[in-house]
């Protein structure tokens, strides 16, 4: 049977990783609420075990963005680090200081 997907090969020519090899779940889902009028700019989640090598974050907008409050539509950004996860609520280097408020989901994956 042929097989199709993603390969990765050590310098000996090992397979190190394939479709029938590859393993990915869940580790954290939750919901991540940033209030309006300024607060906290981060949140942190502990994940232990995850680190920026064998897992990553993403965040999901759970709602419509309020169409009337254009300013804080900014989807929130994750930092994945060792043992836990950042979210900040909006771009950490943006230099015009948009955030964002509201609640968007938080999903860390670990994959091997």
């Amino acid at each position: 049977m042929d097989e199709y997907g993603l390969g990765t090969w050590d310098g000996n020519g090992v397979q190190l990783l394939g479709p029938a090899s590859f393993t990915m779940r869940v580790v954290l889902s939750t919901l991540v609420t940033f209030a309006g009028g300024g607060g906290a700019s981060t949140q942190s989640f502990s994940v232990p075990g995850s680190t920026p090598e064998n897992s990553f974050a993403v965040i999901v907008p759970i709602a419509a963005y309020n169409a009337g409050n254009q300013l804080h539509q900014v989807q929130f950004e994750t930092e994945m680090l060792n043992g836990s996860v950042r979210v900040w609520r909006g771009h950490r280097t943006a230099v015009n200081g948009l955030y964002a408020f509201g609640t968007q989901r938080l999903i860390v994956a670990r994959f091997r």
